[in-house]
């Protein structure tokens, strides 16, 4: 059955006027209960016939405010929908082989890892101070690798806002996901436009796309390959604080794409928690969640350049 995400509280609109840098909040129940309100509910099914799903929120890096607002919104997204039970972590243990095959899907939630390295397992693994680099260098690869398993056999995967940044410096990881973080201009108001007003995953938008206050991703690496079928993109051009200018200006900051057996759905937005209180959006990433299980099909053939 569709489900159909109706606000019935007040919430700035797509055509909010917002001012750069939004002011953090801190995550409260009265927010909860306000994204909660916007969801509608699914029909529940058993606990034995739910996909398992993991939010890993654990960052080493640079910190984004709204990693336990995004926690809590995709927590909702998951169990309101009454197609999956949720698990929360921060902890890379779950990364062993034998974790990972207790779930259906990981959303990785802005899992910044240190700048320089750009291996979140690495910085866990050195900061215990009980192995060498060597070893935490082998440990940290056997985790990553355990990752990558998971998903070419055929796991579901979803990277929020800076959880492309985890392994940032690994190739593989890079080509898996789609690219890697190159850098952001500072924040500002981004008129996010739709590649293809037709395609299943962007039913939430109406054929239109939407305007919020984010930083705007820009890309490297495997991102050239366009080896994904893009969802979402900003134009360059309009965007102050480039370090260099662009030839071409079209550049995506959400997609979908198959990795072996597994799917995966990446979103960039969004930075502030308050792009949250827009219905439209919390159904796209529902719909990003469905699709990386399997309970949407939809075109997700890379594009042609």
């Amino acid at each position: 059955m569709k489900k159909v995400f109706v606000a019935i509280l007040l919430f700035p609109t797509t055509n909010t006027s917002y001012s750069q840098d939004l002011e953090p909040f801190e995550l409260a129940d009265s927010w909860i209960s306000k994204i909660s309100a916007m969801v509608p509910t699914g029909t529940e099914i058993s606990d034995r016939e739910k996909k398992k799903v993991l939010i890993f929120s654990l960052h080493t890096g640079y910190e984004h405010w709204t990693l336990p607002h995004t926690e809590a919104v995709m927590k909702i997204l998951a169990e309101k929908s009454g197609d999956f039970k949720v698990t929360t972590s921060k902890d890379i243990v779950a990364f062993k082989k034998e974790n990972l095959a207790r779930y259906d899907a990981l959303i990785l939630n802005n899992n910044c890892s240190i700048h320089d390295r750009r291996n979140l397992f690495w910085d866990v693994l050195k900061n215990d101070g009980s192995l060498t680099d060597e070893q935490a260098w082998d440990r940290a690869a056997q985790l990553e690798a355990n990752l990558l398993d998971y998903v070419r056999t055929g796991g579901g995967l979803v990277l929020l806002h800076g959880a492309i940044v985890m392994q940032n410096t690994s190739e593989a990881f890079g080509k898996m996901v789609g690219g890697s973080f190159d850098y952001h201009p500072k924040q500002q108001k981004i008129e996010v436009k739709l590649v293809d007003s037709e395609h299943r995953l962007v039913e939430a938008f109406d054929g239109e796309g939407f305007e919020h206050v984010d930083e705007p991703y820009f890309f490297d690496n495997a991102y050239f390959d366009y080896n994904f079928r893009p969802l979402l993109y900003m134009e360059a051009n309009q965007l102050e604080g480039k370090k260099e200018s662009v030839t071409d200006t079209v550049k995506y900051i959400s997609w979908i794409k198959k990795y072996g057996k597994g799917r995966i759905f990446y979103s960039s937005p969004s930075h502030n928690a308050q792009s949250y209180e827009n219905p439209k959006l919390l159904r796209y990433l529902s719909d990003g969640l469905q699709y990386v299980v399997g309970t949407i099909d939809c075109d997700d053939s890379p594009i042609e350049k």
